[in-house]
């Protein structure tokens, strides 16, 4: 079930880096931020009427919640999506925030106490240089400015921060009622910056609309929840080593749709990031037997 899981999160987060771009064509950043999580709390409401998740109970665990979501999704698509709508190819913003992985490995190290192995940090290493060849023809560094920096260096804090945030504080929360509180605080965060910095300026059209009901459905609401299943089972660096894969699945499924065929590089880039996060995600029968038992008895 986790490997289903893991490979759905990789394919959907894969086709978002399409979906975000068709859908920033027609609306800015905030206002299609803000548009995805208003169309994100309606898709919500009939799972709260049909399962009557576990609501926080106190404003403590409430808080904690709201934290990972504004995380997650204001602070990390916020970043992302500026970085793009700036100029950023998304050759250098995908090699930005797939620096994840290398930095929740170092955190964990030190504040939760993972002990990787030689293996697994090579894995790691080896898988950030095997993105950095997949998509080295989308790099253009004369479309790098301060600004589209600054945003995917946002980015990739706030989904490193929000992985480790929820998993630290958050670990057994209903998912269901996490995402209905999450996807409230960022609209109560993006919607006035909509309006004051964008004006909410918006072109209706049908691809962005199919753009944000497939970024609600599919990737806000059961890619991220099925990644912090997969938090809850498996020690995070382990998990966000899947980070590596979106862009190459996004340049498989490029080549699929339109033809555009990875060059020899890409290929070779490909197979290194498989290997890298296949070393990084494996660990030997102790090992996971051990991982398991200890998740068991702080459960």
């Amino acid at each position: 079930m986790d490997a289903l899981l893991a490979w759905y999160f990789v394919a959907v987060w894969g086709f978002g880096y399409v979906a975000t771009k068709i859908g920033l064509q027609y609306a800015a950043p905030f206002t299609f931020l803000t548009l995805r999580f208003g169309f994100g709390l309606v898709c919500l409401l009939p799972v709260v009427v049909l399962f009557r998740p576990a609501w926080p109970k106190d404003r403590a665990e409430l808080g904690h919640l709201a934290v990972a979501g504004l995380l997650m999704h204001a602070v990390q698509l916020g970043g992302s999506h500026y970085a793009q709508y700036l100029g950023m190819s998304a050759g250098v913003s995908a090699l930005v925030i797939s620096c994840q992985p290398l930095l929740t490995a170092l955190i964990a190290a030190r504040l939760l106490k993972e002990r990787l192995s030689a293996g697994q940090w090579l894995g790691i290493a080896l898988g950030l240089a095997g993105v950095a060849l997949v998509v080295w023809h989308k790099i253009d560094i004369r479309e790098v400015g301060a600004g589209s920096l600054a945003g995917a260096l946002i980015a990739l804090a706030g989904v490193t921060a929000a992985t480790l945030y929820q998993r630290r504080f958050s670990p057994h929360a209903d998912l269901k009622a996490a995402s209905v509180v999450q996807f409230a605080a960022s609209l109560l965060v993006l919607a006035p910056l909509a309006v004051a910095v964008e004006g909410f300026r918006v072109t209706w059209a049908w691809p962005m609309l199919g753009a944000i009901a497939f970024l609600v459905i599919f990737a806000s609401i059961l890619a991220v929840n099925a990644l912090h299943t997969l938090m809850r089972h498996h020690e995070a660096t382990r998990v966000t080593s899947m980070m590596y894969l979106p862009p190459v699945f996004a340049v498989l499924a490029e080549a699929a749709l339109f033809g555009v065929v990875p060059s020899a590089l890409g290929f070779a880039g490909i197979a290194i990031t498989c290997a890298g996060v296949a070393l990084a995600a494996w660990r030997s029968p102790a090992s996971t037997t051990n991982e398991e038992r200890a998740w068991t008895s702080s459960a």
